[in-house]
């Protein structure tokens, strides 16, 4: 199936329903959006160091791209495939201090820049060592300490976060420190794309999560869109900063909140089933039960109630596409368009 939007939201329709049980679209997205954007791979805290490795894995249960991240003597640090180029190996398997990465299966040497530099018995290979020996090696982008991956990136990840930096510079992101306490992680029974779309509009909020209606000033809440994210700004009733949502396409979410930021990140695991990442990273704790920020949990369970509903309610026979509201679903609306030009 092809799938295109309207540009004109006045008079566009939304996805329809048989999007959500297409699993040729599904499929294709792992290597058209999911492999040409940028994905978080974590914290660089262990690989502040010279002669430091870190093995991480790019949409674990979706891509299981095995990676690793190298920072050499010098201290540049490059993110490579973390399998060998012998007979494909996995090279690190937790975080360590090396002087170069070595295979375990065949003994295969690698330098901290991914370049093959021993291999026993190949005496009599022809045409050997070759480029196709290296360690291939994936874009890297740093921002506040956190890193980001693409295997194909179809933009530089400075387009993707354009007009964030502006936005947050009076934030102490240098401050940010990981509660490992408050970590979650969620199953939901549902499309990824279901649970993306439920968060980039606060159309909702009112008639799903009172709670939260009762903090923000739902009248003026905004959604501001830039060419690969959006973000919705949230008041309080008093008229103070309560957050902004940042969305990055395609999965990623930077919550800010006066006590700190909350990330999540979407993981796909089947056409059906989503895994969400929550980690919050925290500058003021004095502030961390007040405001918009406060209640996660109860909030997430709200929203995992009503996008599992809607999951079931999208293969039904009898829906087909909807529309949008031009003055609630920019986000959406956007999200959808980023989506299918890619999937084309």
């Amino acid at each position: 199936m092809s799938y295109a939007i309207d540009p004109d939201i006045t008079v566009a329709r939304t996805l329809p329903g048989g999007f959500y049980s297409d699993a040729a679209a599904f499929e294709r997205s792992r290597e058209r959006v999911f492999a040409r954007t940028w994905q978080w791979l974590g914290e660089l805290a262990d690989v502040a160091s010279p002669a430091s490795l870190s093995p991480r894995d790019l949409l674990p249960g979706f891509m299981d791209e095995p990676l690793l991240l190298a920072r050499d003597d010098s201290g540049a640090l490059r993110c490579l495939s973390n399998v060998c180029t012998h007979r494909g190996n996995i090279l690190v398997k937790s975080p360590c201090a090396a002087k170069e990465i070595r295979c375990g299966y065949h003994s295969r040497r690698f330098d901290l820049a991914g370049r093959m530099a021993f291999m026993p018995e190949f005496r009599e290979a022809k045409d050997f060592p070759s480029p196709s020996d290296d360690l291939p090696r994936v874009a890297l982008a740093q921002w506040a300490g956190h890193g980001f991956a693409s295997l194909d990136p179809v933009a530089p990840f400075g387009d993707f976060v354009a007009g964030m930096g502006s936005a947050v510079a009076a934030m102490p992101l240098d401050r940010m420190r990981h509660d490992a306490s408050r970590n979650r992680d969620y199953e939901i029974r549902a499309h990824w794309a279901l649970y993306v779309e439920n968060y980039l509009e606060g159309f909702h909020i009112p008639f799903v999560h009172a709670g939260l209606n009762a903090i923000v000033d739902y009248p003026a809440y905004r959604t501001e869109l830039h060419r690969w994210s959006n973000v919705q700004v949230a008041n309080a009733k008093d008229g103070a900063p309560a957050a902004q949502y940042w969305w990055i396409f395609p999965n990623l979410m930077l919550n800010f909140y006066p006590w700190g930021l909350s990330l999540n990140l979407v993981l796909p695991q089947a056409i059906d089933r989503t895994r969400v990442l929550f980690r919050s990273y925290v500058w003021d704790a004095s502030t961390l039960d007040q405001g918009a920020g406060a209640a996660l949990d109860r909030v997430e369970c709200e929203d995992e109630a009503i996008v599992e509903a809607v999951q079931r309610g999208v293969r039904s026979r009898l829906y087909g596409r909807g529309r949008y509201s031009p003055a609630r679903e920019a986000g959406v609306h956007h999200f959808h368009r980023l989506m299918c030009g890619l999937l084309e």
